[in-house]
Formats: C-alpha cells, sequence, structure tokens
C-alpha cells in the first residue's frame, strides 16, 4: 500500500510531501529513499515498493519542494536531464538534510519506526552520507555518490553504519575522487566500500537506459544484508 504524506519541517513554518509504501504486515523497520536529482519520479518510487515488498516502510521525501513541488523528470530524455542539473545547482543541501532528518523524526513519531535507515542515489548518494554525519540515522547506503571527497572533513561524526558502493566509471565521480574516498574512508570502523569496475553513474536505476543488471543485482542483495544485519538484527 503506497500513499502520500505531509512532513512538518524541523522548523515548524510550512510541510513538504513524501511518498510512503508500506508492507502487508508489521514493518521491520523505516527506510528514507532519498532522490536523484529527478525527484520522487517513478524509479525513486518504485524502489520504496521493492522495500515495501522486502517487509520495510519505505519513504520518499521530495526534497526539492522548495524549488517546485513534485518534480518528476526522466534522465532518458536530454531537456529533463539538463533541467535536472540546473535545479541541483540551485538546491540547499544543507536544507535537505533538515527535511531528512524532519523525516527520520516523522517515521519515530508517527509511524513508530524503532528503527531508521536511509539509502540514496547520485545526490541522494552523497546525502545519505552527509545523512550519516549529520543525523542519528541507524544505517545508511549511497549510490554513486557524489563529492565525497569534499565531505570528508565530517567523517569523524559517522557514528553508525555507512555502505556506499562506488561505480568504477563514474562519469561524475572520477578516479581521483574514487581515490580519495578509499583513502579517507577505508579505515573508518563504520564504513565499507564497495567498487563496481567498469560500471557508469546510475547503474542501480530501476528503469532505464543507465542501468546494468549484474552490478545493480549486487549492490542492491548488499544493501538488503546491509539493512537487515543493522536494522533489524536485534544483536547488531
Amino acid at each position: 500500500m503506497s500513499r502520500s504524506v505531509s512532513i512538518p519541517q524541523l522548523s515548524g513554518a510550512g510541510s513538504f510531501d513524501a511518498y510512503i509504501a508500506r508492507p502487508d504486515g508489521e514493518p521491520k523497520a523505516a527506510i528514507i529513499v532519498i532522490q536523484e536529482i529527478f525527484g520522487v519520479n517513478a524509479g525513486i518510487r518504485r524502489k520504496c515498493d521493492k522495500l515495501a515488498q522486502a517487509g520495510y516502510l519505505a519513504a520518499a521525501p521530495d526534497l526539492f519542494w522548495r524549488l517546485e513541488r513534485n518534480l518528476q523528470l526522466d534522465p532518458d530524455v536530454e531537456a529533463e536531464f539538463q533541467r535536472a542539473l540546473e535545479l541541483m545547482a540551485r538546491f540547499d543541501q544543507d536544507e535537505g538534510i533538515r527535511d531528512i532528518e524532519a523525516t527520520i523524526r516523522y517515521l519515530r513519531a508517527e509511524e513508530g519506526a524503532e528503527k531508521v535507515g536511509a539509502v540514496g542515489y547520485c545526490l541522494g548518494g552523497r546525502l545519505a552520507f552527509m545523512t550519516a554525519a549529520r543525523t542519528d540515522c541507524d544505517a545508511s547506503v549511497g549510490y554513486y555518490a557524489v563529492g565525497v571527497d569534499g565531505l570528508l572533513r565530517e567523517k569523524h561524526a559517522i557514528a553508525n553504519p555507512l555502505m556506499l558502493h562506488i561505480a568504477g566509471d563514474d562519469g561524475f565521480v572520477d578516479k581521483a575522487t574514487q581515490a580519495a574516498m578509499h583513502e579517507g574512508l577505508d579505515d573508518h570502523p563504520k564504513v565499507t566500500l564497495y567498487d563496481y569496475p567498469g560500471v557508469d553513474h546510475g547503474f542501480a536505476t530501476e528503469m532505464g537506459k543507465r542501468r546494468i543488471d549484474e552490478a545493480a543485482e549486487l549492490a542492491d542483495r548488499r544493501t538488503m544484508e546491509f539493512f537487515a544485519r543493522h536494522l533489524t538484527d536485534s544483536s547488531s
């Protein structure tokens, strides 16, 4: 079952929408799905639906709402891809993290979630790193996160588990940035990095020409094992 809910800002000044998918039974835990630069589109909603099928309550907050509410863009349409890049340039990432924090609080207070995880893609992968460093999210996963080398100064604040999936031939994350991620994070006790040689940015998208099935399925299996260990295993 899925529906849209309204989540109050931390400031109480307003609210933003989130797509929520619920499992048939009692949720194992809650997971926030952090959008790419294309909004809460069909692919992000499908990510939520698949998590619900696996027994999680999944929520995708509309993080671009200050720019345009309920934006849905198709990365395979060049004009929409360019528009997404323009919106990303205007997006306030600090405000985005506050909205993710508001979503964490909502899921705990209104949905009764004892544990809340987060998984993000592209821009959402970067925000997943920031979520791990700036919130008390119980476990976070980032796919092909952009610009993490510029966030390494925050790594000391990561107190809960974080997993990052790195596309080896990422057109937005060059080899030097990938090397910096490994140098800065390989020895961090809470961080796990996985490399996927030969695949480009967006390899785990649910639909469209960017998807690479073999790499996506491996990364998703690792993600589900990670969440099972850190969100549902009482001994973790």
